[in-house]
Parts: C-alpha cells; sequence; structure tokens
C-alpha cells in the first residue's frame, strides 16, 4: 500500500466522525494558506540548502555538512508527533530506511517539536532514524516553510487535546509547513516536495527513484 492510499483510507475512517462544521473550519483554513503562495517562495529544486546543525532526541549536535560529506540527505520537515498524516509519513519512512542506507544516503526529519515529545514518535514507530528538534523554527524558517496556526484552528485544536505551546515549548503557535527534500553532496537541492495542504506528501517511491540516480 502507499502512502498516498494509507493517507485515503484514514481519511475514510476518521473524517466521518468529524462534524461538517469542524471540517469546513479545517478545509478553509487550508485553503487560505495555500493561498498564501508559502509553498512557491519556499526552497526548491535547483536551490542550495541553509548549512545547518541541530540537537538529536539524546542531545547530539547533528551538522548536514557531515552527513552530505558522507552521500545524499532526505530531510523530511514535520508538524509534530500531535499531526496523524506526519506519523503516517514516519510509518512510510521507516520501512524505506533500509533502503535509502543502501542507496548511500542518510535521513533526518526536523520540526519544532521538543525532545520529549519526538521521542513519542521514536517508540511509537520504532525509528531508526534522527529527529532532529528545530526550536523555533530557525532552521525551517531559512527554508522559507514557517507560518502561523490561524486562530480559527486553535481551540478546535485543544478540543481535539492538540497542545502546540506544549509540543513547542514555546507561545508562537508557528509551525513548518510539510516538506520533503532530497539534497546532493554539494548542498544542492535536486527533488522538493512541498505543499501547503498538509494532508499531502511525498511518496517514499518517489524518494527512491531520486536516489538511484546517485548510483
Amino acid at each position: 500500500m502507499t502512502l498516498r492510499e494509507d493517507i485515503k483510507k484514514f481519511q475514510e475512517e476518521k473524517y466521518k466522525d468529524i462534524p461538517k462544521e469542524t471540517m469546513d473550519i479545517f478545509m478553509k483554513a487550508t485553503e487560505k494558506l495555500v493561498s498564501t503562495g508559502i509553498a512557491e517562495r519556499s526552497l526548491k529544486k535547483g536551490d542550495r540548502i541553509p548549512m545547518f546543525s541541530l540537537s538529536n532526541i539524546e542531545g547530539n549536535e547533528i551538522f548536514i555538512k557531515d552527513l552530505l560529506d558522507k552521500g545524499p540527505v532526505v530531510i523530511s520537515f514535520f508538524r509534530g508527533s500531535w499531526c496523524p498524516y506526519c506519523n503516517l509519513e514516519f510509518a512510510a519512512l521507516q520501512k524505506i530506511y533500509p533502503e535509502i542506507k543502501e542507496l548511500g544516503a542518510s535521513l533526518v526529519s526536523i520540526s519544532p517539536s521538543v525532545s520529549s515529545e519526538s521521542k513519542k514518535l521514536i517508540t511509537k514507530h520504532s525509528l531508526s532514524f534522527d529527529l532532529l528538534s528545530d526550536k523555533q523554527n530557525k532552521v525551517a524558517k531559512e527554508f522559507g516553510l514557517v507560518f502561523v496556526l490561524d486562530s480559527t484552528l486553535r481551540p478546535l485544536y485543544e478540543k481535539f487535546g492538540i497542545d502546540i505551546p506544549k509540543e513547542n515549548g514555546d507561545e508562537s503557535y508557528e509551525l513548518p509547513i510539510p516538506a520533503t527534500y532530497v539534497i546532493d553532496k554539494k548542498g544542492n537541492i535536486v527533488f522538493s516536495y512541498v505543499n501547503a495542504d498538509y494532508t499531502t506528501r511525498a511518496e517514499p517511491s518517489e524518494i527512491l527513484e531520486v536516489l538511484k540516480k546517485f548510483n
């Protein structure tokens, strides 16, 4: 089953239990974000990424330059452990992670979540790749991915038990739009999937096809 199929199945099972008025608020907020053009302004194929470093959940600093010295790098920006679509994506990425390594590449996922929240994801999905904590979305901002969660959504998130300030460790309500990049050893983006609609994600098979071109 593809990630798109997993997402479709999730929506069919979960959306039927959500009132239409609530779904309308979610959809309007997504449409509003898409209309800002944030995805079009973000870093994309052909651009060069900033050389950054972030800490993993163990507190070890991971330098992107060190990873690039070893081979291409897949970078996945996600919203947080609370996001069901991010969880589906993580499960899918973990499945292909052995192939990513066989192709000589690295995989890191980045979010504003504090390490204690990211640890839950690692345990839940038995993740064997690094989750990096991007405090205050500093790196995501350099990629042009950051937005402020619409005020109409905040009470709904709280109703569903989602505490963004607790997850991120600040009161900004800033989040990155989901994005997937493949970076070559020189730091150039050779593949980008950026969409302000958080319900759509890069298909893992597409990532593998890009990485195979390096071999």
